[in-house]
């Protein structure tokens, strides 16, 4: 993620249309993404929880755009403090920001900048709630959603990609969010689900996907979506890298989903929907901290290392007994990890900047950079959102009763169900209803 800087009066940039609307073309796909997420995370569950599972994801909409607009970007992207938070009273409300004024160093506006990262912030919280289907009240989670951007995500993006924060300063490469998202979201699931336990049933009763076209077309929706958050990254498109990480999405993305299904046919004996989209968005994943830095065979490269290895990490969970209900932590915490470390080794120095990783004669150093920032992240991430989900559930109760999750979680915390069918018609009803034959005429002799 390009980020604050001061450029002399004589360099200033001037608002560019161009980059302005590419850049709010590029907010509205990262925002699809999240009801892209609600839909494949809502066909991965029981029927009878499938409209839990997407209302998780969309309710971020609402609570992350109104303290986005109140405090979190101003926390996140504010003048830095001690290198690990923002502040600026004119971002507070977002009330004190010319209409014109630009995105210090760049040619779009603050308010362009300020949706953009919006959006990421929204998607994020929506990511944990995939480890956590099936058995968590929905009041709890609306306030651990808030507390945990407040705590987590807005601190945390600001050591990434705010000026002055320590990872930022540090030299720590992440394009568009493999620490401050993918990491950040993986580790907080984690957490969470050593804190409330596992479902009923767990490694017992089936528990497969309920439907798996919802599934697909919401991965369909995510790499879509995924454009605009990773080639949006870049604040512009003037000089190219916003181009080659447009490529390397798609290049990586195809990788990851053939890994994954290569390893799956030799695991398993088959080819399965649900490892194609979730090979998939491993590769997303993964190429989303390092596609700016790598060549399109390096994000070959990345991808099929993700795919392979996020494909072995799902499985991790019945043999450690964590209950990650929809394997956020095995696609999206270790796809983070692999991603942002491999651009310690792949980093071509020829792209968004000049390091070069240990494959293109850089050495260590940016590998040790990587690492310092993937696990002060995932220990930071892990640990507050353990405790968060402590306290939540000691005070008001993080998870529904055991009745009501045997019964399903859609019918009592929403009072709906996603399939009625008490209308659809057939039998002896509709076949009592139907109309009467004519009678036949009769011919009448002139």
């Amino acid at each position: 993620m390009a980020s604050a800087i001061t450029t002399l009066a004589a360099d200033a940039p001037t608002l560019s249309a161009a980059n302005t609307g590419f850049m709010l073309i590029c907010s509205a796909l990262v925002m699809l993404m999240t009801p892209g997420l609600a839909f494949f995370y809502g066909g991965m569950v029981r029927v009878k929880s499938s409209l839990n599972m997407l209302m998780m994801s969309f309710i971020s909409l609402g609570i992350v755009t109104i303290l986005w607009v109140l405090y979190g970007f101003s926390l996140a992207f504010g003048t830095d403090s001690g290198s690990l938070i923002g502040w600026n009273s004119d971002y507070v409300g977002l009330s004190g920001i010319g209409i014109t004024e630009l995105w210090d160093g760049y040619t779009i506006p603050v308010y362009v900048f300020a949706v953009f990262q919006l959006m990421f912030a929204v998607i994020t919280p929506a990511l944990i709630s995939g480890a956590l289907a099936d058995r968590v009240k929905f009041g709890a989670w609306v306030l651990f959603t808030g507390l945990w951007v407040t705590v987590v995500y807005f601190p945390v993006a600001h050591w990434v990609w705010g000026a002055g924060g320590w990872l930022f300063e540090l030299g720590v490469i992440d394009f568009a969010g493999g620490t401050a998202v993918h990491i950040n979201a993986g580790a907080a699931a984690l957490g969470v689900i050593l804190v409330i336990g596992k479902r009923v049933g767990f490694k017992k009763d089936p528990m497969r996907p309920h439907s798996l076209p919802l599934v697909m077309l919401g991965a369909g929706l995510l790499w879509f979506g995924w454009f605009g958050f990773n080639a949006g990254s870049w604040l512009g498109n003037d000089d190219g890298v916003g181009a080659v990480m447009f490529v390397n999405t798609q290049v990586a993305t195809a990788a990851a989903m053939l890994a994954w299904l290569g390893y799956e046919k030799l695991r398993h004996g088959s080819f399965t929907t649900l490892g194609a989209a979730s090979g998939a968005v491993a590769g997303l994943v993964a190429i989303t901290p390092s596609g700016g830095a790598v060549s399109p065979l390096g994000a070959i490269a990345v991808g099929a290392i993700a795919g392979v290895l996020c494909a072995m990490a799902v499985g991790l969970k019945y043999k450690f007994g964590y209950d990650d209900s929809l394997d956020v932590v095995g696609v999206h915490l270790v796809g983070g990890v692999v991603g942002s470390l491999l651009v310690g080794l792949f980093a071509t120095g020829g792209v968004q900047s000049d390091v070069a990783g240990l494959f293109y004669g850089g050495g260590l150093e940016q590998l040790g950079k990587q690492a310092i920032g993937v696990f002060a992240v995932l220990a930071y991430s892990l640990v507050v959102s353990a405790v968060l989900a402590f306290l939540l559930d000691k005070t008001i109760g993080m998870r529904v009763t055991e009745d009501v999750e045997v019964a399903g979680i859609d019918q009592v915390e929403h009072a709906e169900t996603a399939y009625d069918f008490s209308g659809a018609g057939g039998g002896a009803a509709s076949r009592n209803t139907a109309a009467p034959a004519p009678a036949a005429s009769k011919k009448v002799d002139a």
